[in-house]
């Protein structure tokens, strides 16, 4: 069952009037409307106008069953051209409404709008949806709660309720023009004023305590959190007060339920953890620190929400903490990265390509371009930059979509390489032989049903840290991480090919490694990127070109009657 709500709400699977308005069931096809404006906020004792969807901060929810098909008809009564992205959606053929600016469509323009299809397939649990322009998705994200279609049930005992919980942040800036003044002069950008939950800074920061976000809970139920990481800069170590988290899903895919005091959650990727409030009736605090294992800029601070047990009871002096590991905690980190595993059950298989056809090799480094007279920002003068493969993006003006399809020439070209074109110490003493990128727009052709593998290298070169590396159109098994240089040879001996996680978005360690399997069995053009949204503004990025297959069920769907017109 699906709904259609031609109104500006999130919508639910039911009958029902919301906000006066007639919700009418339709079978497996939902409607939304998604009305892109500027709205006032006040936090951190300051106001500004900021761009938000339906004027809420985070965005409205979309709820479906697996397997149903929304409609997003998005309105732009902003001030500049926005796109977005629908983050975890495999969208099979359909890479027209993926989102990604100048990638997959050229931005909706001020006062048009355009309608997007997304199609939900294999995906269950939790993902999200975020404008995929600059730095838009700060203000412009929101919730995709994907439920299991009926009879069908969750794999673990149903939750008594469930809570969505967006880890966000505040910029008293304005985010644009951060990104803009940034990349003007080339030097690092502002750091966030503030991280949020569920829109709200929290207790710990000036004029913020009255409005924390409270989860109000009974006592003696099972609750299911759904947790977004929607920084834009930073990975996060999260945790409850005297509370244990059993993680049950990840990225839109479950996993064999792991208990821990906290998780560790990459810019991008989700998860579903079960809570069960089993402590005394009182105030607990939730706690959400940044994990940032770097010298570059980073927002050290806390934000806060409290758990608060239903009932009458004396509120405590002072509200238990969790302890939460130190910023640069790498190996508390790593220790809950790697215990994650796909459930692997007969109702939800794995099928990890055994026999790989295409294999990649990424070095993923922070860079340098060289200014005129040392006349710019970043490090002795010099322009920050960012690569894969020694290789610094740049967007074009005219989607690479669009170009493939039609054959247009001079937009892309098609050689990304499958290996660096140095090899040296990637974790070592790296020197300065690849601390100047070339600069392109790189696509790498895969053929339709290759069995992929991708090893992301960390490197040493310029800021090293761990970098979440998110893949459209795809999920993928991480099969394996490790520190230092990958081994051909020894490292794929220990590879998970049994249970590994299914994600589309995973942290590579810092000066370390991570490699990924899928069949390239969507054919398309999928944005290939860093989640830090400053790597991905300096170039970190590349695009991965499915090609068609024999049969029209294997071949990229044609494009819609219209899409956003491209500027030249």
């Amino acid at each position: 069952m699906g709904l259609k709500c031609m109104s500006l709400i999130s919508g639910f699977l039911a009958l029902q009037f919301l906000g006066g308005l007639l919700c009418m069931a339709i079978g497996n096809v939902l409607h939304y409307d998604f009305v892109l404006k500027e709205t006032n906020f006040t936090r951190l004792c300051s106001t500004k106008s900021m761009l938000t969807v339906n004027g809420s901060f985070p965005g409205p929810k979309i709820q479906v069953y697996r397997g149903d098909t929304v409609y997003v008809n998005v309105h732009n009564q902003g001030l500049y051209g926005v796109t977005i992205h629908w983050h975890g959606v495999r969208q099979p053929r359909n890479p027209w409404s993926d989102g990604p600016e100048n990638i997959t469509q050229c931005p909706i323009q001020p006062g048009t709008n355009f309608t997007y299809e997304v199609i939900f397939t294999t995906e269950e649990g939790t993902l999200w949806w975020h404008a995929h322009s600059d730095w838009t998705r700060a203000t412009v994200h929101g919730a995709i709660i994907i439920l299991p279609p009926p009879p069908a049930t969750y794999p673990f005992p149903k939750p008594y309720a469930e809570e969505t919980i967006v880890l966000g942040e505040w910029y008293k800036g304005d985010v644009m023009a951060i990104i803009d003044d940034a990349l003007a002069t080339g030097g690092d950008p502002n750091v966030s004023d503030a991280f949020t939950i569920n829109g709200q800074p929290g207790d710990l920061y000036n004029c913020s305590n009255g409005t924390t976000y409270h989860l109000v809970a009974e006592y003696g139920k099972a609750y299911l959190l759904r947790i977004i990481n929607a920084v834009m800069n930073e990975e996060q170590f999260f945790a409850i007060a005297q509370h244990n988290l059993t993680v049950v899903g990840a990225d839109g895919a479950y996993t064999k339920p792991i208990t821990t005091n906290y998780i560790m959650i990459t810019p991008g990727q989700t998860m579903d953890v079960l809570v069960t409030t089993n402590q005394s009736r009182s105030l607990y605090y939730i706690a959400s620190t940044p994990y940032a294992d770097t010298t570059a800029p980073f927002d050290n601070t806390t934000t806060t929400a409290i758990l608060q047990y239903n009932g009458n009871y004396t509120r405590p002096s002072s509200i238990p903490f969790p302890p939460l590991p130190a910023y640069n905690d790498t190996v508390a980190a790593g220790n809950f990265t790697t215990r994650l595993r796909a459930l692997a059950s007969k109702e939800h298989p794995v099928n990890v390509p055994k026999t790989i056809t295409t294999r990649i090799f990424i070095a993923v480094s922070v860079n340098q371009l060289i200014c005129p007279n040392a006349s710019c920002s970043g490090p002795d003068g010099n322009r920050l930059s960012a690569s894969l493969n020694n290789i610094s993006f740049l967007t074009p003006s005219i989607a690479v979509l669009q170009a493939y399809y039609k054959g247009l020439n001079g937009v892309f070209g098609g050689d990304f390489p499958s290996v660096p074109p140095y090899l040296f110490n990637f974790t070592g003493d790296v020197g300065n032989n690849t601390l100047y990128p070339s600069q392109g727009t790189k696509a790498r052709f895969i053929k339709y049903g290759e069995a992929v593998e991708i090893v992301f290298q960390g490197t040493n070169v310029g800021a090293a840290e761990n970098h979440p590396m998110h893949l459209h159109g795809f999920s993928f098994y991480l099969v394996g991480t490790g520190l230092g240089n990958f081994n051909n040879v020894t490292d794929p001996a220990n590879f998970n090919l049994i249970d590994p996680p299914e994600f589309n978005t995973i942290g590579v360690p810092k000066n370390g490694w991570a490699t990924i399997r899928f069949f390239a069995d969507n054919p398309g053009v999928w944005y290939m990127h860093c989640h830090l949204e400053r790597h991905a503004s300096w170039g970190m990025d590349t695009v991965i070109i499915v090609t068609n297959g024999p049969t029209n069920a294997t071949t990229i769907r044609p494009p819609p009657a219209y899409m956003p017109p491209c500027s030249s």
